[in-house]
C-alpha cells in the first residue's frame, strides 16, 4: 500500500480559527474532499468543531501534509477563491528528494498534459503552463532538501516538477520516487488577505521520519523563513 493509500488517525491541528475562516496543519494520508466512504478532512473538521458550514477555497494531494485554509462564509469562499485564481496567494512547500535535480535552482515551466491512470507529465510548450521556481539545498545520506515556490495551481504540479529535474520526491512511487513511509511533500506556508488584512501561517510537517529527524529540523532552522530566498517576486 502506498503512503497516499493509508488513511490515518491524527487528521489535523488547528493553527488558527477566525470568524471568517480556518487553517490547519493537514496531516498526509487524508482527501480535503470527501471520495467514497473513506472519510475527508472536510467532514472531520465539521464535525469537530461544530461547523455547520465550510468551504475548501484550495487543495492538498492526499499524500501531502501542511498549511490548508478553509472558508466558513460564502463571502470569505469568495475572497479566498479569487485570490487563488489570481495568484496573489503566495504559497510554499518542502521536498525530500534522493536524487541531485539537473539544476540547483530556478524556473520549470511547462504544459502539464494527462497520461493514464491519473499520472501527468510535463512537456516542452508553453500555452497554459505550470510554474515553478525553486532552490535545493545538500541533506545528509545524499538527499536533497527542496523548497519550491508554485506560481499555478495545476494538479500534481510540484510531484511533476521535481520527475521533470530527474529528482522524484521521496515516497512519490506514482512519479518513481523511492518508498518510504509518507510521501515528502509539505506545504510549508501559506500568505493571503482576507477583508484587506494580510495572513501568514507557516507549519513544520509533523510526520514522517525523515522529516521529524532532528538532522532535517536543524537544516531547515538553517535556511530561515520561506520568505528569506531571493524569489523573483
Amino acid at each position: 500500500m502506498s503512503p497516499e493509500d493509508c488513511v490515518i488517525s491524527n487528521f489535523y491541528s488547528v493553527l488558527d480559527h477566525r470568524e471568517s475562516f480556518l487553517v490547519v496543519n493537514k496531516a498526509p494520508g487524508i482527501l480535503v474532499q470527501g471520495k467514497g466512504d473513506a472519510p475527508s478532512l472536510l467532514q472531520v473538521l465539521k464535525e469537530d468543531l461544530s461547523l455547520s458550514e465550510l468551504y475548501p477555497v484550495h487543495r492538498l494531494d492526499q499524500g501531502t501534509s501542511g498549511v490548508l485554509v478553509l472558508a466558513k462564509t460564502e463571502a470569505a469562499n469568495r475572497q479566498l477563491s479569487m485570490g487563488f485564481q489570481e495568484r496573489q496567494v503566495r504559497k510554499f512547500y518542502l521536498a525530500l528528494t534522493a536524487k541531485k535535480p539537473s539544476k540547483k535552482q530556478g524556473w520549470v515551466i511547462g504544459d502539464m498534459e494527462k497520461g493514464r491512470g491519473g499520472s501527468y507529465r510535463l512537456c516542452h510548450t508553453r500555452n497554459n503552463p505550470a510554474r515553478t521556481e525553486f532552490f535545493s539545498f545538500g541533506f545528509e545520506d545524499a538527499m536533497r532538501l527542496v523548497v519550491l515556490r508554485p506560481h499555478t495551481g495545476k494538479t500534481h504540479q510540484l510531484r511533476v516538477t521535481l520527475k521533470a529535474l530527474g529528482a522524484p520526491i521521496i515516497g512519490d512511487t506514482r512519479y518513481s520516487g523511492l518508498n518510504a513511509d509518507r510521501l515528502y511533500l509539505h506545504a510549508w506556508q501559506l500568505d493571503f488577505a482576507v477583508d484587506g488584512q494580510s495572513y501568514s501561517y507557516c507549519a513544520l510537517p509533523a510526520q514522517g521520519e525523515l522529516f521529524t529527524r532532528p538532522s532535517f529540523l536543524q537544516r531547515l532552522s538553517d535556511l530561515g523563513a520561506p520568505s528569506s530566498h531571493p524569489w523573483s517576486n
